[in-house]
């Protein structure tokens, strides 16, 4: 008899090891690994320069605390700010504690407590970014809520254009939802939001904890987008399974994050940076992100094609290497079915199979992913 609590709906393996894109259970059956860590593992499992790192700093020093100094924080911040809009990064561990960060600095700056966000959207399950999430069956026994958030139909911009306003603190969107189904914002949706932030002071809070650190074959997805975000959070993949995340602001948001206005005990330990470090250093390169453009754009094409002839696959979405495949049935079986064929991925909603490969697939994997798939989705 289990002590755990039975949060999670557990699948019946148990992983002894993984290793790159390949996770081996306790009776040594190997997978083909889809699900990444639900987008956490980009570098594959073990990567070994991940690895080294987190080995070498476990020789020094795991923690002290964020009441000194830690120069790891300092380059790691560098590589988030090189690489995104922002100008300070505060590092916490999860992603859920990113946006709670995000939704306390929007409050705290701006004075205003409204935030608006999407129907379908998944920011996290604490009580703020609980309540910031635009699903109801995960806000079910959790009333009430934080007030101040108000759900908008996503890729509708004539509604959003018409709610942004003064009173607004923020809006807070996934440029690509994950948890609500593999939704890709619609470029004039996406730039409308923005632009409507731009021209009512209000702030513009983007979630990558999904589609970050190279998911989309860009250091975070809305590069695809002509916008410059005040707030980008991340987490997932930011440590390649090592648990840490971060908030990333522009610089007038400083002085509304001084001395005792948030913190974190763990946010930014050396381990957690060491991790960090070695995964941006990968990641945060030409060549590694536009091969994981072309790998992106291989699969999609190699599923539309081979999934044309299916009775029950309505269409297949996504950006780079974060891919749904919407389905006119619940998915469920399909899933367990290509488990027990040695293939993991992952539901997203009911009805939506989800692909979240490490970005160091290779092209003979994605072919061996496709054909299992097309197996069992085509009869």
């Amino acid at each position: 008899m289990s002590s755990l609590f039975p949060t999670y709906a557990r699948w019946d393996i148990a992983v002894e090891e993984a290793h790159g894109t390949t996770v081996i259970d306790r009776n040594g059956k190997e997978y083909l690994d889809f699900v990444s860590g639900i987008a956490v593992c980009n570098l594959g499992h073990c990567h070994p320069k991940v690895v080294g790192a987190v080995q070498e700093q476990l020789n020094k020093v795991w923690h002290v605390s964020n009441l000194f100094h830690i120069p790891l924080q300092e380059e790691v911040a560098q590589l988030l700010v090189e690489n995104s809009s922002g100008d300070y990064v505060f590092f916490c561990n999860s992603g859920a504690e990113a946006n709670e960060a995000a939704i306390k600095l929007a409050r705290k700056y701006t004075g205003k407590k409204k935030i608006l966000s999407f129907k379908q959207s998944f920011h996290g399950r604490t009580m703020a970014t609980l309540s910031a999430t635009g699903q109801e069956k995960v806000q079910l026994g959790f009333a009430p809520l934080l007030e101040g958030f108000e759900y908008l139909p996503y890729n509708d911009a004539a509604s959003a254009m018409e709610a942004i306003n003064e009173d607004v603190a923020a809006v807070m969107i996934e440029v690509i939802q994950g948890e609500g189904g593999v939704n890709p914002g619609e470029q004039e949706f996406i730039e409308a939001v923005a632009k409507s932030c731009n021209e009512h002071n209000v702030l513009l809070i983007i979630d990558e904890i999904q589609t970050g650190i190279g998911r989309t074959g860009k250091p975070f997805a809305y590069q695809h987008y002509s916008i410059s975000p005040d707030i980008v959070t991340v987490a997932k993949g930011l440590g390649n399974g090592f648990p840490v995340g971060a908030l990333i602001g522009k610089e007038k948001l400083k002085e509304a994050f001084g001395p005792g206005s948030h913190g974190s005990t763990f946010g930014g330990n050396p381990l957690a940076m060491a991790a960090a470090k070695a995964t941006l250093t990968e990641i945060f390169n030409e060549q590694f992100l536009q091969d994981v453009e072309e790998k992106g754009i291989y699969l999609m094409n190699q599923l539309k094609e081979k999934l044309s002839k299916s009775n029950i696959v309505e269409n297949v979405r996504g950006k780079g290497l974060m891919i749904g495949i919407a389905c006119k049935e619940e998915v469920a079986n399909q899933v367990t079915q290509l488990r027990q064929e040695g293939l993991l991925v992952l539901n997203a909603g009911p009805n939506v199979i989800r692909l979240l490969p490490a970005l160091i697939i290779s092209k003979e994997e994605i072919d061996q992913a496709v054909s299992l798939l097309e197996k069992e989705l085509v009869k």
